[in-house]
């Protein structure tokens, strides 16, 4: 009788750890830290870490600024964004020269010397666009941008090329919000925050997709920022449940790490051995921190 017993409850803990619809058995304790004062607004998103380990945040203090974070986490503006335009997505280039800015009020893509610190305008999209959210980066520079339309829970998705021009990937998908490349730039991950779906692509070296299937999708609560590590485990921040869900290369929920906070926005790998993990919470308004098993496929 004990044995049954025994063989039922473990049997009952493996389903529960392989269900997609259950989260709550999966739900881990990792030591999670303040690593800013709440110092943003609550537009805080980006972020992005240099090569010199400064973590780079938006909306420090006031909205449509840049800010930037050393190791120990002190802050200062590091850009202001001209007429009127407000970061989300932040991204580096692959010698970590220019920073991209996902600029969703003036339909750009912004870029920022990281010498000089001159921005200007790397791409612009008026027509057919309803904001640059989120945004990705291949090895070669080729970046990719979500393009929710909040109102009617709607979206698009977009390839930047190297010539600042856009072209249109997807059209008309839900509201298409964080976005990735896999560790290896074969594969495009795309999440809907209000369907609660990921999208995985096939991704070629041109920027090119195909093969669209269902990643996972979540029961509850949305979705926004997500990064991946050198193992090709997709981190996803569940905004408004207030945990990361890290999640096999086979779309199988690994674990979800609990925050502080419960509106996490974005995420970010860095660190010494690129296994601290970033997260911008908009409700706390300030970063959490935490150690990933492994490092970040990069510090973009």
């Amino acid at each position: 009788m004990k044995n049954s017993a025994f063989i039922v409850i473990l049997c009952f803990s493996i389903a529960c750890q392989n269900n997609p619809g259950n989260r709550e058995s999966n739900t881990q304790m990792a030591e999670v830290k303040d690593f800013t004062a709440a110092v943003f607004t609550t537009g805080i998103e980006g972020p992005a870490v240099d090569a010199n380990g400064n973590l780079y945040v938006v909306n420090l203090n006031q909205e449509g600024t840049i800010g930037k974070v050393d190791e120990n986490g002190r802050t200062e503006v590091f850009a202001e964004l001209p007429n009127g335009s407000i970061g989300n997505g932040i991204r580096f280039n692959s010698d970590f020269s220019m920073m991209f800015i996902a600029d969703y009020i003036n339909h750009n893509i912004l870029q920022i010397d990281m010498k000089s610190r001159e921005l200007s305008i790397y791409a612009h999209q008026k027509d057919s666009i309803n904001q640059p959210n989120d945004v990705a980066i291949m090895k070669n520079d080729i970046l990719f941008a979500s393009d929710p339309n909040w109102g009617e829970s709607t979206g698009n998705l977009w390839r930047v090329d190297k010539d600042g021009s856009f072209h249109l990937l997807e059209k008309n998908m839900g509201t298409t919000n964080g976005v990735e490349v896999g560790p290896n730039d074969d594969i495009l991950y795309v999440n809907e925050s209000v369907q609660r779906k990921v999208w995985a692509y096939d991704l070629n070296e041109k920027g090119e997709i195909s093969n669209k299937r269902l990643f996972i999708e979540f029961p509850d609560h949305g979705m926004d920022g997500m990064r991946c590590d050198v193992k090709g485990n997709l981190y996803i921040t569940r905004h408004g449940k207030g945990t990361i869900a890290i999640i096999s290369p086979e779309g199988e929920l690994i674990q979800e790490i609990e925050l502080k906070g419960k509106k996490p926005s974005n995420i970010a790998f860095g660190g010494e051995d690129g296994r601290t993990c970033y997260v911008t919470l908009q409700d706390r308004k300030l970063v959490e921190t935490f150690k990933a098993s492994f490092p970040g496929r990069s510090r973009k």
